[in-house]
């Protein structure tokens, strides 16, 4: 790895913290705050969030069994993600390589940013060669955006390719692991101490069940935290959010039975597609989702919302031409996907 101030962008390396007169004080009580021009009433909310987001951070590192200083809250993960591209990729100039396909969302980040972007292409089975991904980078190449397990694949990148493209890039590799908990494999973030260059990504949305809290966490040694922080606002993460991300956290066991549950229903779904005329193939998935290759996708995706039900069509999308994600839904919900698709089948007899 290249050290970290030949990484990160020259403006944001001169960039002092945000500063704020609270930062400071710590969690002294009895402060008289007439610091920062808010209302005196409708206590606690007339408050801005607090700056460190100490108390949370520090209960999500006893869960994630990371120390607090290896980690970053954000305003989703695509907040942490769109941060990293403004430390690091100089607009205009440096570029990024990322698998294809994967998220959307890494690519369009970096148009936003004005980074170019590089597409690797994964095998027909959707797994990842790191020869292929370091052949695609060059003297410009900050960051490697990995996603695994893959959306929308859904299925788990290889470790030892991940390893490889880690430990053979002078740069930054960014693992995307927001469906982790879905999945049978080790999360990598439990291997951070052994890699300075890596970030994981990971989220609340899916199975915490917050997606419209929107919190998204980052995971890095402590060097690459503090460039982050630089760039990250200081009031990201609303009280709101906050407060309701604790009080879940002490509801694990609920988690892991949704988790359990949605298993199971994607046992269900996964078995009942391949049932199904319609369907071709359902591929190996990881995640909350699964990518099935249907027939005739836009005839199928049509109908389904003809019949109020929303699925995500991957029209255009390399190597996933004809095929459908499909969310893991409730068992209601699921019961009435496959109850439509076989209305599909007699309407077609």
């Amino acid at each position: 790895m290249k050290r970290l101030n030949e990484l990160v962008r020259q403006n944001i390396l001169r960039l002092e913290p945000y500063g704020h007169e609270r930062s400071s004080n710590g969690n002294k009580t009895g402060l008289v705050f007439l610091d920062a021009n808010e209302n005196p009433y409708n206590t606690p909310y007339n408050r801005y969030p607090e700056i460190r987001q100490t108390e949370l951070k520090r209960a999500i590192a006893k869960m994630k069994k990371l120390p607090a200083e290896c980690i970053l809250l954000s305003n989703g993960a695509d907040e942490a993600a769109d941060i990293i591209y403004r430390c690091f990729a100089e607009p205009g100039r440096d570029n990024v390589v990322a698998i294809e396909p994967t998220c959307r969302m890494y690519e369009r980040l970096a148009e936003i940013n004005n980074v170019e972007y590089i597409k690797a292409a994964l095998d027909e089975n959707f797994q990842l060669s790191a020869g292929r991904v370091l052949a695609a980078c060059n003297g410009n190449t900050k960051i490697i955006w990995l996603c695994s397990p893959n959306d929308p694949t859904g299925n788990e990148l290889q470790r030892e390719e991940i390893v490889k493209i880690i430990n053979g890039f002078e740069g930054l590799v960014v693992v995307d692991e927001a469906y982790s908990d879905f999945s049978s494999a080790t999360p990598l973030r439990h291997e951070l101490y052994k890699y300075p260059n890596l970030i994981v990504l990971d989220t609340f949305s899916n199975s915490w069940g917050c997606a419209g809290l929107r919190l998204g966490t980052a995971f890095a040694f402590p060097e690459i935290i503090d460039i982050l922080n630089k760039v990250r606002n200081p009031y990201n993460v609303n009280t709101l959010t906050q407060e309701s991300v604790s009080k879940l956290l002490d509801r694990q066991y609920d988690v892991e039975k949704w988790v359990n549950i949605l298993l199971a229903e994607r046992e269900r779904m996964v078995e009942a597609f391949r049932l199904l005329p319609s369907c071709k193939k359902v591929y190996p998935t990881e995640t909350n989702f699964f990518l099935a290759q249907m027939t005739d996708a836009k005839k199928v995706y049509d109908h389904l919302k003809g019949n109020g039900i929303l699925v995500k069509s991957m029209a255009g999308v390399p190597l996933c031409e004809d095929c459908l994600r499909i969310t893991v839904g409730s068992k209601s919900e699921n019961s009435e996907l496959l109850a439509a698709l076989r209305l599909l089948k007699t309407e077609e007899e």
